[in-house]
C-alpha cells in the first residue's frame, strides 16, 4: 500500500503538466492570467472571503471550514483506538499534505490575488489542525511542528510543493488546475486510508466532505475561466457525482 502511495504522489508530478490534457483553454482567456488584475468571473464574484465569519457557515465558493469546538467536542465523546502502523503513518502523510494545501493556496493567492485561493487556504489551516488534534491524542511528534510555510519534513510533499508552485505560476487556469489537482489526490488518499477507527473515521470524513466542497469550487473557477478540469486520482466518475452535485453544508465538512 506504500508504494501505491508514493507511486499515486510521483504519479502527479507527471500528470500535473497543466498546458496538456489536463485543462482545456478557450482562445479568449488570456485577460484571465493578468497578475495583477483581481479575479471578476461570476465564480468569483460570489467567493465569500472568510475573515471574521462564522467558521461553521459555507461560502458561495464551496469553502467549508470545520469548527475546532464541535469537532473536539465530537471526538471527547470517542474512545482512543489502539492504532496500526499503517494509520499513524496516515496521520503523519495527512498532516503535512493539509499544510501542502493550505501552503500551496498561499502562494498561488500570492502570485494571482484570486480570493478562492485566500479562501481555501483558511479552509485548508482548519483541516490541518483537525490532524494534529488527533496526532496529540495518540501522542505522536507532530512533523509540521515549527516548521515554516513551504517547508515540509517529507521530501516527496516538499518536491510536490515546489513542482505546485512553480505550476500554479504559469497562469491564473494553471493555478486554479494545480488547485483541482490537490483536492483530487487528497481525495483519493483519504479514501486509501479509510479506517474504522472511530476518532480517525470522524476527521477523514470532514475533511474528504471539505475537499470535494474544493473541489466543486475549483471546478466552479475554471469554468468561468474557460477551462475543464480532468480528474487524475479519482475516477471520472467519482469526480462527476461530486461537481454535479450541490456544495455539502454542515458544521462538520
Amino acid at each position: 500500500m506504500k508504494a501505491a502511495r508514493r507511486s499515486r504522489t510521483v504519479h502527479l508530478f507527471r500528470r500535473v503538466g497543466l498546458a496538456a490534457a489536463a485543462v482545456v483553454v478557450c482562445a479568449g482567456c488570456s485577460s484571465a492570467t493578468s497578475n495583477s488584475a483581481p479575479d471578476t468571473s461570476p465564480a468569483a464574484a460570489n467567493s465569500n472571503p472568510h475573515g471574521n465569519a462564522d467558521p461553521t457557515q459555507v461560502g458561495a465558493d464551496g469553502v467549508t471550514n470545520i469548527p475546532s469546538g464541535p469537532l473536539q467536542t465530537q471526538l471527547d465523546a470517542l474512545p482512543n483506538g489502539v492504532l496500526t502502523p499503517d494509520e499513524q503513518a496516515g496521520l503523519i502523510w495527512m498532516r503535512e499534505e493539509e499544510k501542502l494545501a493550505r501552503d500551496v493556496y498561499t502562494a498561488l493567492y500570492d502570485r494571482w490575488k484570486t480570493p478562492v485561493f485566500n479562501n481555501i487556504a483558511s479552509a485548508e489551516q482548519t483541516h490541518t489542525d483537525a490532524v494534529k488534534t488527533l496526532l496529540d491524542r495518540y501522542a505522536i511528534a507532530d512533523p509540521a511542528a515549527g516548521t515554516a510555510t513551504g517547508i515540509f519534513i517529507n521530501p516527496d510533499i516538499q518536491a510536490l510543493y515546489t513542482n505546485l508552485v512553480s505550476q500554479g505560476d504559469a497562469s491564473l487556469v494553471a493555478a486554479l488546475t494545480v488547485g483541482a489537482t490537490i483536492e483530487d489526490l487528497d481525495i483519493a488518499d483519504l479514501q486509501a486510508r479509510a479506517t474504522t477507527t472511530p476518532d480517525i473515521a470522524l476527521v477523514y470524513a470532514n475533511l474528504e466532505k471539505g475537499s470535494r466542497n474544493h473541489l466543486r469550487s475549483f471546478t466552479n473557477q475554471l469554468q468561468a475561466n474557460g477551462a475543464i478540469y480532468t480528474p487524475t486520482h479519482i475516477t471520472p466518475a467519482a469526480y462527476d457525482a461530486i461537481v454535479s452535485s450541490g456544495i455539502e453544508r454542515g458544521a462538520n465538512g
